[in-house]
């Protein structure tokens, strides 16, 4: 019995075993550890996963690149069609080409088959639909079959967290664990400590779960439509007094799961309609050029860099000379925190919600464990320490943690006869 902890996330997968009695994270690209939830469809080519098809694609190789793949489930765009060449492929095929290889390259470097597998979760995949959370997880679950899973279960991505948290720990505490994704944020509190760890069950030691669908890709959303897509013509004026041009086409090249709808011939036929009709058809002639290059995916990765790039810097300079010669965006912290900042508020009054779920006061709450990448941005950060001011911070294995607590527990779920778990 070869059992994994499988973290596929929406930025970023990472797939664990155990080694030497301790839980390890395999290379999956060259030495990393962690592989950039990315494909990319070159044409007449076999795809290409993480960071290489990431370069295909900056490269201007010809092809379909697709990334925040997870954010798809609990979607009815997961059985949506893409043209990926001559064919159209499902979303949920995507996904199973890409976690395919995953789970190849993964026992490769194990030397052996990997048959069981705990799948982490955020804990919703939809927000306030439960149904959707069901159909994500059964999904997730097929495609696991599909590649060669043979015993399947799930763990909610916080409580996986802090597993990995509870390996430092000589003592009993209360930790609040933060892990601010890709595409969620999901929040735990749990009753931790040496002691525990050899429990049968944790259940007990669960006092609540909580989480919300927001990551670093709605951050990159906002930080888009507020000083980016204006740039393309958003919120400017059709020659029909008291009119905008329509706003869709740029929210979905905002959204990184949207953007290869764009692409289709008949969409930039309408986009060009829109060109005639604006007050400012130059401003629209910006939005065509990326739309008939295709280089969606290149505009939201400069975005993207620019929000990382303000976790460190007081301003940056977003350049988009590749649309227009001398095109560039300035974006300093303040103007982040301006376009994101609801964002921010709206995970600190979420894990209030769990707080109180637990039926604790915030001072009751002794860690406040951080993990995912969002967490690096400073404004979010400060809001989720807002809301347990008392609470002394711990940093985790930014793009680590989650997979490696996956690790421990299938190791506790398969160790011994394999058997089916619930979700922990």
């Amino acid at each position: 019995m070869s059992a994994c902890g499988l973290d596929f996330g929406t930025s970023n997968t990472t797939l664990g075993v155990i080694r030497g009695g301790e839980p390890r994270l395999l290379p999956l690209e060259g030495d990393e550890d962690t592989i950039p939830s990315a494909i990319f469809f070159a044409r007449g080519a076999a795809p290409i996963i993480g960071r290489a098809g990431i370069a295909a694609y900056v490269e201007g190789l010809p092809g379909r690149l697709m990334r925040s793949l997870k954010s798809v489930l609990g979607k009815p765009l997961l059985e949506e069609t893409t043209p990926v060449g001559r064919e159209r492929l499902t979303f949920r095929r995507v996904i199973a080409v890409y976690l395919a290889e995953v789970k190849r390259r993964a026992e490769e470097e194990a030397g052996r088959p990997l048959d069981s597998v705990v799948h982490g979760r955020p804990v919703h995949f939809v927000d306030g639909d439960p149904e959707g959370d069901r159909k994500a997880e059964e999904a997730l679950a097929a495609i696991a079959r599909e590649i060669g899973f043979r015993d399947i279960s799930f763990a909610y991505e916080p409580i996986a967290a802090a597993l990995d948290y509870e390996r430092r720990l000589d003592r009993e505490e209360i930790a609040l664990i933060a892990d601010i994704g890709g595409g969620t944020s999901d929040f735990s509190i749990v009753r931790l400590g040496p002691e525990r760890r050899a429990a049968p069950s944790r259940a007990e030691d669960i006092l609540a779960n909580d989480g919300i669908r927001i990551g670093g890709t709605d951050f990159d959303r906002l930080l888009s439509l507020r000083r980016v897509m204006p740039e393309l013509g958003l919120g400017s004026p059709a020659k029909r007094a008291g009119l905008d041009v329509p706003s869709s086409y740029f929210h979905e090249l905002a959204t990184w799961s949207s953007i290869n709808r764009l692409y289709d011939p008949k969409v930039r036929r309408e986009v060009e309609e829109v060109r005639r009709d604006a007050a400012r058809p130059e401003l629209i002639e910006r939005l065509l050029a990326v739309l008939s290059a295709e280089r969606g995916h290149t505009l939201a990765m400069e975005v993207e860099q620019a929000k990382i790039d303000l976790s460190g810097l007081d301003a940056t300079r977003l350049p988009l000379d590749w649309i227009e010669a001398g095109l560039a965006v300035d974006i300093d912290r303040e103007g982040l925190r301006e376009a994101t900042g609801i964002l921010a508020e709206r995970l600190r009054e979420r894990i209030g919600d769990c707080i109180r779920q637990a039926g604790l006061r915030p001072d009751a709450i002794d860690a406040l464990f951080l993990t995912g990448g969002s967490t690096r941005l400073r404004h979010a950060r400060a809001a989720i320490r807002a809301a347990v001011p008392d609470a002394r911070v711990v940093e985790g294995n930014t793009f680590g943690s989650v997979g490696l607590g996956l690790t421990i527990e299938a190791a506790r779920r398969y160790g011994t006869p394999a058997r089916l778990a619930e979700t922990v």
